[in-house]
């Protein structure tokens, strides 16, 4: 019974995570949120399945299990957080939710400015942000500069688009600035 218990709470754990990976953007949570999300996101996707299809369509249980908990969270994203799902602003540090204010402080000792996350590029973007002055042309004086492999960095910057990092107006001023570099 008590390897039942476990078993569930774990599997209950996995959905709440993996519902939470579905959306882009941090989702700073505590543990018994997660496996809150999970218990409820398996029980409503298993109610689900066996009241349309019946006990013949209990195999479905898992896939339904994991949408449901992906609306949870996009409720819990929505009305408790109050922040956008999709595009630039899913990225940002949430500012309300459960266990948010202690994530904040932990980010704080540890350097890191939660208001700043997603507001500021990061990863190849930031260091080739920061190796040149605003409205510059790119750098390529420095080991690892963007003329050096441009295929690589416009895939990056293509990638930081794509995902939503990255707005219209940013992409194509960096593209921009990239090419500009390559014909100097």
């Amino acid at each position: 019974m008590l390897g039942a218990i476990i078993g569930a709470v774990f599997i209950a754990f996995v959905t709440g995570a993996l519902a939470r990976f579905a959306l882009p953007g941090p989702d700073p949570m505590p543990p018994w949120l997660t496996v809150g999300i999970g218990l409820a996101g398996t029980g409503i996707g298993t109610g689900l399945v066996i009241g349309i299809g019946g006990r013949d369509a209990a195999s479905w249980s898992a896939l339904a299990s994991f949408f449901a908990a992906v609306a949870l969270v996009v409720i819990y994203r929505r009305f408790i957080q109050k922040r956008a799902l999709w595009g630039a602003d899913a990225y940002r540090f949430p500012e309300r939710g459960f266990g948010v204010d202690q994530y904040r402080e932990r980010l704080k000792r540890a350097g890191i400015d939660p208001d700043r996350i997603g507001i500021e590029p990061f990863g190849a973007l930031q260091q080739m942000r920061t190796a040149q002055a605003p409205g510059a042309p790119m750098r390529t004086d420095s080991a690892g500069a963007p003329t050096e492999n441009p295929a690589h960095y416009l895939g990056l910057l293509e990638e930081l688009h794509d995902s939503g990092v990255l707005d219209e107006v940013e992409y194509s001023a960096a593209r921009t600035r990239l090419l500009e570099s390559l014909r100097a």
